[in-house]
C-alpha cells in the first residue's frame, strides 16, 4: 500500500512515498523556494537523485509537479496508485486530541485554529484541499504536532491568567514539533534498556524551529513552546521566550503600529539571526564564532537558554535518566551538543567524545559509566505521519 507523508511550510513542500506497512521509503524530495521563478525540484528515488531548477509560482502546480515526476519515473502508473496522504498539520488545539480523518468539517477546523499557528495552518490546509481534488479517491489524514502535548498536566500546560479567559479563549500551552517528540520517544524506549516507562527523559528538538520536551513514565510531561511555536528556547530566527512588555515598548520606539509587524520580527528577524547579525543557520555561525564576538554571543545565549529548560525539567521530573538530541542542529552539531553536555557534567553525564563527533546518526554519546545517558537519534517524522495514516487506510481498505 503506497501512503505519502506531507510535511509543508509556506516556500517549502517535503514528501516521502512509503510501501507500508513494510516503513519502506520508496521516494522522497521536496520544493524549496516555492512560488519564485526558480524553485529548486529535489528527488530521491531508487539510488538516484534529481535536482533541477524551475518557475514553480504556487501550491497547485508543486503538487502537480510532485505526482507528474513520480509518473514519469515510474514510480506510481497513475496518481491513484497512492492511497492515502498524511498531513503535518502544526496547530490542532484541545479539538484535535489525535491524528483524524480529514472530512470537510475537519477541514474547516483546521482553517480555525490557523489562530494559534497563523504560519502553517492555512498553508496545510490548502495542500490538503489540493490533494483532495487531484486524488479523490485516496484518503486524507491530518497527524497534528499539538496532539502529543494536548494531555500534559494542567499545572504545565495553564498560563498564569484568568482562568476565565482559558476556559473561554483556550489560551494554554500547546507546544509544536510533537511527531518528532513522539518518534523520539518511541524510539528511545526501543534502544533504552528496560524502555523509558520508569525513567525521566528530556528530547532536544533542535532544528531551525526548537523545542525541548519533558518526558514521564513514557508520556509527554512537558514542552518548551507555548501557545504558538514562538516562545520557549532561543532559535533560528525566533526570539523564544520574552518579556512582553517589550512588545508595545519596542512598537513605541520603531514607530510600527501593527502588532502582527512586531510578532513578524520576533518570529522571522530575531533570535540567533537577531544576536549573531550573520545568519540563522547555525553552520554559518560556527563557521565565524572565533572572529565574529556577535556570533559567539548568540552560541553561548543558545546554550545558555537550552541548559535553563534542561535545568527546570530534570527539577520538575525530580531528574533525569536519559536525554536525546535531534533534528537539523542536534543530529548534526558535535560543538553544540558538545556545549550542552558539558553543562550537564555536575549530573554525572560523561561525554564519550569520539561518538559525539559522529553527526547524522542514532548513536549513544556518552560513557558507559555516566549517570545520565544521551543520544543522537535522527527523527523521522515523515515515517509517523506514514504510520497514523495507514492505521486509517487499513481500517478503511
Amino acid at each position: 500500500m503506497k501512503i505519502m507523508a506531507i510535511n509543508a511550510g509556506s516556500s517549502t513542500l517535503k514528501w516521502k512515498l512509503f510501501e507500508m506497512p513494510e516503513k519502506k521509503t520508496i521516494a522522497s524530495g521536496m520544493i524549496d523556494r516555492l512560488g519564485t521563478p526558480k524553485s529548486i525540484f529535489k528527488l530521491k528515488y531508487n539510488g538516484q537523485k534529481i535536482q533541477r531548477e524551475e518557475a514553480i509560482k504556487s501550491n497547485d502546480i508543486a503538487v502537480l509537479s510532485i505526482l507528474d515526476a513520480l509518473k514519469d519515473m515510474k514510480i506510481i502508473e497513475k496518481f491513484s496508485d497512492i492511497v492515502a496522504f498524511g498531513h503535518r498539520v502544526v496547530a490542532g488545539g484541545e479539538y484535535f486530541k489525535k491524528s483524524e480523518i480529514i472530512t470537510d468539517a475537519n477541514l474547516k477546523k483546521i482553517q480555525e485554529l490557523a489562530e494559534y499557528a497563523p504560519l502553517h495552518n492555512k498553508v496545510e490546509a490548502y495542500y490538503i484541499d489540493v490533494f483532495k481534488k487531484l486524488v479523490p479517491k485516496a484518503i486524507q489524514v491530518a497527524v497534528f504536532d499539538t496532539s502529543f502535548f494536548v494531555d500534559i498536566p494542567e499545572t504545565n500546560y495553564l498560563y498564569s491568567v484568568d482562568l476565565e479567559d482559558y476556559k473561554k479563549y483556550h489560551v494554554r500551552r500547546y507546544g509544536a514539533h510533537g511527531t518528532s517528540h513522539r518518534y523520539i520517544a518511541q524510539r528511545l524506549n526501543e534502544i533504552v534498556e528496560g524502555g523509558i516507562d520508569d525513567k525521566n527523559v528530556i528530547i532536544l528538538h533542535l532544528g531551525s524551529g526548537a523545542s525541548i520536551s519533558a518526558i514521564k513514565h513514557g508520556k509527554a510531561f512537558d514542552i518548551s513552546m507555548g501557545f504558538t511555536p514562538l516562545a520557549g528556547i532561543m532559535m533560528s530566527s525566533r526570539s523564544g521566550d520574552i518579556d512582553f512588555s517589550i512588545i508595545p515598548y519596542l512598537m513605541k520606539k520603531l514607530g510600527i503600529k501593527d502588532v502582527s509587524e512586531m510578532i513578524d520580527i520576533l518570529n522571522h528577524k530575531s533570535g540567533l539571526l537577531g544576536i549573531s547579525g550573520v545568519s540563522p543557520d547555525m553552520r554559518d555561525i560556527e563557521a565565524v564564532e572565533d572572529t565574529n564576538t556577535r556570533a559567539k554571543l548568540s552560541l553561548e545565549m543558545y546554550r545558555n537558554r537550552i541548559l535553563k529548560f534542561i535545568g527546570s525539567y530534570t527539577a520538575e521530573m525530580g531528574g533525569v535518566d536519559v536525554i536525546a538530541f535531534t533534528a537539523g542542529v542536534g543530529e548534526n552539531s558535535t560543538e553544540v551538543r558538545g556545549d550542552i553536555m558539558s553543562g550537564l557534567e555536575y549530573m554525572g553525564l560523561k561525554i564519550d567524545k569520539e561518538k559525539n563527533k559522529q553527526n547524522g546518526a542514532e548513536n549513544r554519546i556518552t560513557t558507559d559509566d555516566s549517570k545520565v545517558t544521551a543520544y543522537t537519534i535522527p527523527t523521522n517524522e515523515e515515517l509517523m505521519i506514514a504510520q497514523d495514516t495507514y492505521g486509517f487506510a487499513k481500517l478503511l481498505d
